[in-house]
């Protein structure tokens, strides 16, 4: 898990995730997309991603095409459930506790008092 946090770690490398995240792209449209990132870099952050276990790649002549990995993401949900799942689903019961008793209460409008 380590290694996918510091893959998510670096803004570019989510920008990168969140731009494969409709569908499958070669290295070349994510250094277009990109536009102020040099070849060089973009392949670096896609090494990385992929060594995170957060993107797959796969060659086809000389390009390689890159794709997400959604299970890359597996333990770090894991660790975020462990750590808030039960803080999480406290404050989804209040939070419909609170809007529950909020419909049983009229509701009282803003009567200004005359001086």
């Amino acid at each position: 898990m380590e290694m996918v946090l510091q893959a998510l770690a670096a803004p570019r490398r989510r920008e990168i995730l969140r731009f494969l995240r409709r569908r499958e792209r070669s290295a070349g449209e994510i250094h277009r997309a990109l536009g102020d990132v040099t070849f060089g870099a973009v392949s670096q952050h896609l090494s990385v991603l992929e060594h995170a276990g957060l993107v797959s790649a796969r060659r086809e002549g000389r390009s390689r095409f890159y794709c997400t990995r959604d299970e890359g993401l597996t333990p770090l949900r894991e660790w975020l459930d462990e750590m808030w799942g039960d803080a999480l689903d406290r404050l989804k019961d209040a939070a419909e506790a609170e809007e529950a008793g909020a419909r049983l209460r009229p509701v009282r409008k803003n009567r200004r008092r005359k001086p």
